[in-house]
This record gives structure tokens, sequence and C-alpha cells, in this order.
């Protein structure tokens, strides 16, 4: 992938939704890393992707939507993400479902209850909510170069008390039961406790 920025993030999904209402369509999609984080305010940087999580394919008007795995999108989201990419001059996987294969193993348990729904016209955007990027995030700590990660900055940046910490290993060391991920998570884990 190219190592372009979204500018603009906001005018991007913004638009993606006036699309989508435009073609008499609608999406609700979970997302979840840099996006999630930037749009609570947990952070304040760039993201180079969105990354989605899930799909709810619910009626648009069900305030509390169901959850499935994100693939396949649905053709009309397809091709306004296709659109969105032309006209921002973005990369073609300026929203993209890696993050989908999570389904695999599993997501934190309460994740969907706990899912932040917001409306752009015709697309619906559910952020995961600041414990599951704990979660998530300290897996993708352990997963990638450890403390020096942007994963480990966002992690810290979440400011997790020590509990929440515990319990986010726990799931995780479920994830990935190997020797060599327990030792890389559990230095993970003594540096963010020193942080607290």
């Amino acid at each position: 992938m190219r190592q372009t920025q979204v500018p603009n993030m906001m005018a991007a999904l913004r638009a993606l939704g006036e699309i989508l209402a435009s073609q008499g369509e609608h999406a609700a999609v979970v997302v979840v890393g840099g996006t999630a984080l930037i749009m609570q305010g947990f952070v304040a940087r760039a993201t180079r992707d969105v990354d989605v999580i899930a799909i709810s394919r619910d009626p648009p008007e069900w305030k509390r939507k169901a959850i499935e795995a994100p693939e396949p999108l649905p053709e009309s989201l397809l091709w306004a993400i296709a659109r969105v990419a032309r006209d921002y001059n973005l990369p073609d996987d300026w929203m993209n479902t890696s993050v989908g294969l999570q389904w695999k193993t599993g997501l934190p348990q309460g994740f969907e209850e706990r899912i932040h729904w917001k409306k752009y016209d015709g697309l619906w955007l559910g952020l995961a909510d600041r414990y599951d990027l704990i979660f998530l995030k300290l897996y993708a700590a352990a997963d990638s170069e450890g403390p020096s990660s942007v994963h480990y900055q966002d992690l810290i940046a979440l400011q997790p008390a020590n509990e929440e910490l515990d319990a986010a290993a726990r799931w995780v060391g479920s994830q990935d039961p190997s020797a060599p991920f327990a030792q890389i998570l559990d230095q993970i884990l003594k540096h963010a406790k020193s942080n607290e």
C-alpha cells in the first residue's frame, strides 16, 4: 500500500455517506485502529486507512445493530469506496477489511454492545469503544514491534488502568498462546503499567 496519509478522513467518510445516500443505499461499518482513536479524540495524528472490523446488515433505523464479519462488503459500498478513492486521490484500499481476520479467533466479549454509532447520510459508522480499543491495541503492540510501535503509543494514549490491562492481557493471551508471544506480551504489559 502507498504510504499516503488520509489528509481529511472526516471529509472522505462524509463523502462516502453522501454517495451512498445519493444512490438510495446505506451501509453500516464498525471501525477500529487509528480512525476510531482519532474520531473519539484519544489521539491527534493522521492515519493511512480506515480499518473495518465488522459490518451490520440490520435496517438503518435500528438503534442496536447486530454485527458480523466484514467480508464481503456490499457491492454498493465497494462502489462508493472506489468513488471516494478517485475523488480524493486516496489509495484503493483506503477503507479495508484486513482487520476482519480477527473474527477467526474472536472479538473481546461484549464488543458489539459497546459500539458508538454515528450517522453520515447513508453511512452508519460504528466506533469501537475505548475498552475494546485497549484490547485490540495491546494485541497489535505485542504482534508488532512491541513498545516502539505506533500501536503501543496508541495504547498509552488510551490511558488504560492496570485492571483494564490485565483483562486485555487475558484476552490477548488467548489469541496466541505461544511462549514467544507471551514473553513479548509480558514486556509490553510491564512498560504500559509503568506509564500509569
